[in-house]
């Protein structure tokens, strides 16, 4: 069951009208790690968790907290385009000149959605269900937590540095401190997941079954040697369970493959030697 409260977790509230920057928070909104897609994802994996109520209740918890976030973006595109001169940034960007000086306000915030947000990225392309990860692999499904988080951290960063209205900046600073929050909540659950499964995921997967003369060989197989220096060429591998080396001039193990020609109905080209 879910409960909406009417009042904003935080506020949204810009210093005055601005449909181009509306665009831009479009990103944060349905980008590929945006808050549409931090959501459902937590969403899916909680409710695909099993016997874990634990980390199953932080799921929902960050989900449900990640919906409220979409709200305050989308209230705040809403509201950078109250009383926006919206004809005459149209007619503007007609000049590209202009436009790409502009950068142009998205057409669809007037056209389809009546100046309100859109479930799209800052250049229009629709939020996807394919951006979220939930494959019932808590360790797995919380270190790409942590990678949405960080991608998402930064780009608020970035989209803070690009505007003066305080009003926005007030959103997207909450927004930082949320994800950085929730950086250092993933990076506590993965602790705490490593601890009692190790390293590696997954930690179930027999290692005898695997070619582990190869598991912590690192190959040379790009031009230079600068990555020989680096920690995961050398010394003891961080699972505790093997030694890092690394090989400067790999060489193949298999032949070189020669298919058999396609069945004549395929009209595939056919062998020419």
């Amino acid at each position: 069951m879910f409960f909406h409260v009417k009042e904003l977790q935080f506020e949204a509230k810009p210093e005055r009208p601005d449909p181009v920057f509306a665009k831009k928070l479009q990103e944060l909104i349905g980008g590929q790690y945006g808050e549409m897609t931090v959501a459902m994802q937590y969403m899916f994996q909680g409710w695909a968790t099993r016997g874990n109520e634990k980390y199953r209740d932080l799921l929902l918890d960050i989900g449900t907290e990640e919906i409220g976030h979409v709200e305050m973006l989308a209230t705040m595109v809403a509201r950078l385009m109250d009383d926006a001169p919206v004809n005459q940034q149209q007619e503007a960007a007609k000049d590209p000149v202009v436009g790409a000086i502009m950068g142009g306000m998205n057409p669809q915030h007037a056209i389809v959605s009546g100046l309100g947000a859109r479930p799209t990225d800052s250049v229009g392309n629709p939020w996807m269900g394919t951006y979220i990860t939930a494959s019932g692999n808590l360790l797995a499904d919380f270190r790409s937590n942590l990678n949405a988080e960080s991608q998402g951290r930064l780009q608020a960063a970035r989209l803070y540095e690009m505007t003066d209205d305080k009003g926005i900046k007030e959103l997207l600073s909450v927004l930082i401190a949320r994800d950085a929050y929730h950086q250092n909540q993933w990076a506590a659950a993965i602790a705490e997941l490593e601890e009692k499964e190790g390293l590696l995921v997954p930690s179930t997967f027999p290692r005898e079954k695997e070619r582990t003369d190869i598991s912590y060989t690192l190959y040379n197989l790009s031009a230079g040697e600068e990555s020989s220096t680096g920690r995961w060429a050398q010394g003891p591998a961080l699972d505790g369970q093997g030694e890092y080396k690394y090989v400067g001039n790999p060489k193949p193990e298999g032949d070189k493959p020669m298919l058999k020609p396609a069945p004549p109905n395929l009209h595939n080209t056919l062998p020419m030697d």
